[in-house]
């Protein structure tokens, strides 16, 4: 079980428009150009988050994207639960087929651990990653570094 590159990918981009929110529509191509990130790839993100819910596109001159909902309303996993992706750590992916159409032994327990992770990530909201970030970059340079050191 592993988070994709889409998934990762979203949760930046919501991360970076939420921590550039103030200055009005954040374009892809910002965006891109900070993380490296295909402009291209970032659009087909944009589409099924817009989709969701979690962005509105501004369109003309200094358009880009925003928030659609509130720091503390958009979680990690409904980031990720977006971009098509899920945690699931079953064999199987939820099927109940894992073993030659029978659930194996240990089904439960993959099962019981993907909830857990979607709970966990479910509690964590752009409010929280903004918080962090800022607390990092207020930091001063000796400080930095046992900030970053907790916050990873």
């Amino acid at each position: 079980m592993r988070l994709t590159t889409k998934g990762r990918y979203a949760v930046t981009a919501m991360l970076d428009i939420a921590l550039h929110r103030r200055q009005g529509p954040v374009s892809v191509a910002e965006i891109a150009d900070r993380h490296d990130i295909s402009a291209a790839y970032l659009e087909q993100l944009f589409s099924k988050l817009k989709r969701a819910g979690l962005l509105h596109s501004v369109r003309g001159p200094g358009g880009g994207y925003r928030l659609a909902l509130s720091l503390d309303e958009i979680s990690v996993s409904k980031i990720i639960a977006a971009v098509g992706e899920g945690v699931d750590a079953t064999r199987c992916h939820g099927a109940s087929d894992c073993h030659d159409g029978v659930v194996c032994m240990t089904h439960d327990l993959w099962t019981e651990l993907s909830q857990e992770i979607d709970n966990f990530l479910g509690g964590i909201s752009l409010a929280n990653l903004v918080g962090r970030n800022e607390a990092r970059l207020a930091a001063s340079p000796p400080d930095r570094e046992l900030i970053e050191a907790r916050l990873i």
